[in-house]
């Protein structure tokens, strides 16, 4: 009885929806309606319809940015409230100086088309674009420091996530994302420069949002901030560096690229004002060649990394199994048989199932001290094994680090040995692994060793911006399409969205 169509939702069901709550800003948004009754809307309403393959407004539904954050402070009410009380701040005296941090995240499904019916068997994808309330504090009058009031304790559940935005289109469709989360963006501006007037606990109150696009992989990254794709020699969303660069020396790197950076160096690279050759335009521009249209937080995706690293240990596992640091380039049947080999004993030793692509449960279960006891007694050489188990033991001595939702609080320590124990990790890949690093190194190695120190003086955690939470969701959106959502390609979206 809780699933009904829209049209029938109770009073009690409509005032959780976006859409229910009058609010108001100031000043105004620009080029955002002034009405407070918006619910779930077409994501291509105001662009033109196009003479297309498929019925363009079945693609996408979302809420209105501020209509969603709206709703989702009104969810927060008595905790809002409770915080206030308990920090013994006068609730009449606290009407304006909230700030709330936003987390954002996006995220491309791969295949998410039904199982039956005949017909064409056409890949469907989808995109989903949720944000999560971090946190809310106040800088009451005449005091410098803000107090934060309510902080959110499960930042990776994905209740806590809302989604904003549902999407059928593969991530990797710039023209169609841009073209649907383009309004998006324009609200999220809008937003940053001016107040919500909300109604909390009774008396109308002045909220400020800050958004960090944090909960992104990879790949959406790039694809937001208009770098080359994972491959590209500028191996890094967060630096300069190139992969070989990065190989040589993989601990000292800062982090120097922001979106406002890609903007100008986009404009460089469009104008080309020096007159430059192909290859020396790109290397002033280090790997900007599309126009970014969404700012995201320049940070490091815990889940992401954790399974970055998982796949690369579990090809360094292979390698180790077949002595790849004494002979030159093995063939493919050697490699199958050495994966065959892994493959079995995790299964047997770990009762670890083989997976077509790394996940995060496999890459949680792989990177622990007994998975290496286990692929240790199929190494032939002690020496080796005692690498493998060293580059293991240091590996989980950090791990914790930028997994912690509050690394001070929950791994002191561990955050304190971090650059050592990153130093250590590095100069044993480039000595005992040196035959897999020579002048490359993966991606996320890459960011786990040089980066992760500085994204945390500076935010005070990587864990709790992660994209956990809109990747739980994830198998929440294919649950209810398909338990809960009408058939007809004009609702389900709708419903999906709804529930």
């Amino acid at each position: 009885q809780i699933f009904q169509p829209l049209h029938t939702l109770r009073a009690a069901e409509k005032s959780l929806l976006p859409g229910y709550h009058p609010f108001e800003w100031q000043p105004a948004l620009k080029n955002v309606s002034p009405s407070c009754y918006v619910g779930i809307i077409n994501g291509l309403s105001g662009w033109a319809g196009t003479v297309d393959d498929s019925p363009a407004d079945t693609i996408t539904r979302r809420f209105r940015y501020d209509v969603a954050l709206v709703s989702a402070l009104k969810d927060l009410e008595e905790d809002i409230m409770k915080g206030l009380r308990e920090r013994k701040l006068e609730d009449h005296a606290c009407t304006s100086g909230f700030n709330v941090m936003i987390k954002e995240s996006c995220d491309g499904m791969g295949d998410v088309s039904e199982k039956h019916g005949g017909g064409p068997a056409i890949p469907e994808k989808a995109v989903r674009f949720s944000i999560t309330i971090m946190s809310v504090s106040i800088q009451a009058d005449g005091e410098d420091k803000e107090v934060v009031i309510f902080r959110e304790s499960k930042p990776n559940s994905e209740l806590s996530c809302k989604p904003l935005c549902l999407i059928f289109v593969d991530e990797s469709d710039h023209e169609t994302l841009t073209a649907v989360l383009g309004p998006l963006v324009a609200e999220r501006n809008a937003m940053k420069e001016s107040r919500l007037i909300l109604s909390v606990g009774g008396l109308p109150r002045s909220f400020r949002f800050h958004f960090r696009g944090s909960g992104y992989d990879e790949k959406m990254v790039r694809e937001m901030e208009g770098l080359e794709a994972s491959g590209s020699t500028y191996i890094c969303t967060l630096c300069d560096a190139t992969r070989a660069e990065a190989s040589h020396n993989m601990v000292l790197h800062s982090v120097t690229r922001s979106h406002e950076e890609n903007l100008e160096r986009y404009e460089l690279w469009r104008t080309n004002p020096f007159l430059e050759s192909a290859a020396e335009l790109r290397d002033r521009v280090k790997g900007v060649s599309a126009k970014p249209f969404m700012e995201t937080q320049p940070t490091l995706d815990a889940l992401h990394c954790d399974i970055g690293n998982a796949t690369e240990f579990y090809k360094i596992f292979q390698d180790e199994i077949g002595e790849v640091f004494q002979k030159a380039n093995p063939s493919r049947e050697e490699r199958r048989s050495w994966r065959a080999a892994l493959d079995k004993q995790l299964r047997k030793k770990l009762k670890l199932k083989p997976v077509m692509r790394m996940n995060g449960n496999y890459a949680r279960r792989l990177m622990t001290q007994e998975a290496v006891e286990v692929v240790c007694e199929l190494v032939p050489s002690e020496e080796r094994r005692k690498a493998l188990r060293e580059l293991m033991g240091l590996y989980i001595q950090m791990k914790p680090v930028w997994r912690a939702t509050c690394p001070a609080k929950e791994c002191p320590d561990q955050l304190c040995r971090y650059s050592f124990n990153s130093q250590s990790f590095a100069e044993l890949l480039s000595s005992s692994f040196k035959y897999r690093y020579d002048g490359k190194i993966t991606n996320y190695l890459h960011k786990t060793l040089a980066h992760v120190p500085e994204i945390i003086e500076r935010d005070g955690s990587i864990g709790a911006w992660a994209s956990e939470g809109n990747e739980s969701a994830n198998k929440l959106f294919r649950r209810f399409r398909k338990m809960n959502a009408r058939q007809s390609k004009a609702f389900e979206l709708e419903d999906v969205l709804k529930h």
